[in-house]
């Protein structure tokens, strides 16, 4: 792995990553900036505060798929480290320059980081997003559960390369939950389709 591989990598899986399809998706139809709503992310989370929730979805497809585009083009059109350019999209999601460093909080992205690099990786964390979805209606638990069976899966199938690299992004994304940690703990972090706390 050659030192201009991994810069490669590393610009690309950010350029990538931090492209802010939320802000961009509902500036375009006319939602406002979504930075002065609810959280101020710009995940899909909070696209879906703006009560369009289709936009909520596509937001939430296309952070997933410039997680996975950009490992994919790491790996098979580049040939660099797949797995630096998956981190540097979950950094560049979450501390895009272009927004004063201030982005989403990566559940969607690492979701489409994991499904490239092995595809049962991807499964599992899906499985445990969709689930704890369903059971709780709460986002951010749902997120941070997918982020830590991640690693987990990935030492799970043998993996334990990516499982370190997954590990990492994993404490990033629960550091990034800090709020709705401290509101799980008080009983005050709101619910899918719920009222607003």
């Amino acid at each position: 792995m050659g030192t201009t591989g991994v810069i490669l990598a590393l610009v690309t899986g950010y350029v990538l990553g931090s492209i802010p399809f939320g802000l961009i998706l509902t500036r375009l139809t006319g939602a406002g900036d979504l930075r002065s709503i609810g959280s101020g992310s710009i995940g899909a989370t909070n696209v879906l505060r703006t009560g369009r929730k289709g936009l909520a979805a596509a937001t939430l497809l296309l952070d997933l798929a410039k997680g996975f585009a950009a490992v994919w083009v790491t790996g098979h059109v580049l040939h660099g480290p797949a797995a630096v350019a998956g981190f540097a999209a979950i950094i560049g999601h979450c501390f895009p320059v272009w927004l004063g460093f201030k982005g989403g909080k990566g559940v969607a992205t690492l979701m489409g980081v994991s499904l490239a690099l092995a595809w049962p990786i991807g499964a599992a964390y899906a499985a445990v997003w969709l689930g704890m979805l369903a059971l709780t209606r709460i986002s951010s638990l749902a997120g941070m559960s997918a982020a830590v069976a991640a690693p987990l899966t990935a030492l799970a199938i043998g993996a334990s390369d990516f499982a370190v690299l997954l590990a990492v992004l994993a404490v990033l994304v629960i550091f990034l939950h800090r709020a709705n940690i401290a509101r799980l703990r008080a009983g005050t972090e709101p619910r899918i389709g719920g009222s607003k706390a």
